[in-house]
């Protein structure tokens, strides 16, 4: 009774493999716009794609990201300086990225670049916290990728917006997760729009993973600043003191994944695959607790993020 099914189960995981294995083709031809490459999965994603021949137009925040990115890439890799909150800055990375690809087109562009802090208890935060992070990880990305398509639609490429699980949960307060809703539902729109010319969106959702956005060296100096701008007859309310803050929020930076090249890994497929998925998840927290979580009655979830 059983067999037929399992044989149809085995036929379609099968199908599903050779279906994602398949690769494109004259990949050495194609240009990549990556976003936030100064660290972290931007970095490192230019670094793969450069070992695969593609042509890789690398955006970095800072000079010295950029000079050190340089340094450990081929000649084929060029970069540039930009801020995506600063929409000069974008339509000049835009005319940069035009100027290199011209009749060809942009294959894709790798929405990358995001931050992180503040992240507290809502209450403690101002609405500029909250503008702070919206900025980097929606405004700029949707400005980036408007700026963007125009060349994209001509290579029929992707877009490959980098959200996150608390795209789907929220853990904390704070602009972080807001942002990330916020990306799910504008590539939902774009995927949809875009399907008329050709040009595939993905989303990638990775879980808890240790890069420069949530480096506990980087943040302990910003949680101490936050901690003492919040009144103190709010922090009563809360019942913490900066310690038990502290301990909170570093000890979930400390057990984040240091293997982001998982996260990598399904950008670089989102982007050589001749059938890439809608969505990648990254990391076996995203999989197999929190993707599964999200589903769950709002009541359960509640209990489990909110038990200590």
């Amino acid at each position: 009774m059983w067999l037929p099914v399992l044989v149809v189960l085995v036929l379609i995981l099968l199908y599903r493999w050779y279906r994602q294995s398949q690769i494109l083709e004259n990949l050495t031809d194609k240009y990549v716009f990556i976003t936030g490459c100064d660290s972290g999965f931007g970095n490192l994603l230019a670094k793969q794609l450069d070992i695969l021949g593609m042509r890789v137009l690398a955006a970095c925040l800072m000079k010295t990201g950029a000079e050190n990115l340089m340094k450990e890439t081929s000649s084929r890799l060029q970069t540039v300086i930009l801020d995506v909150t600063d929409s000069q800055s974008v339509i000049s990375a835009a005319e940069w990225v035009k100027e290199i690809v011209r009749d060809k087109g942009l294959w894709a562009i790798v929405n990358n670049a995001g931050i992180a802090f503040p992240i507290s208890p809502n209450e403690w935060l101002t609405k500029e916290d909250f503008l702070k992070i919206l900025n980097v990880n929606l405004l700029g990305l949707i400005d980036v990728t408007l700026k963007m398509l125009p060349l994209i639609r001509r290579a029929r490429g992707r877009v490959v917006n980098i959200s996150s699980i608390s795209g789907r949960l929220s853990f904390s307060g704070g602009g972080y997760s807001i942002s990330k809703y916020g990306v799910e539902a504008f590539s939902d729109s774009l995927r949809r729009e875009m399907i008329q010319f050709g040009v595939k969106v993905c989303i990638v959702e990775p879980g808890s993973f240790k890069t420069e956005i949530v480096n506990s060296g980087t943040i302990e100096g910003k949680l101490k600043e936050l901690y003492e701008k919040v009144p103190e007859d709010i922090l009563k309310l809360y019942s913490q003191n900066y310690e038990t803050f502290r301990k909170e929020y570093l000890d979930g930076f400390s057990k984040a994944n240091p293997n982001i090249h998982l996260v990598t890994d399904c950008i670089q497929h989102a982007l050589t695959a001749v059938y890439p998925q809608t969505r990648y998840s990254a990391g076996w927290d995203a999989k197999l607790i929190l993707l599964p979580l999200s589903y769950c009655p709002t009541a359960l979830a509640d209990f489990i993020l909110t038990k200590k």
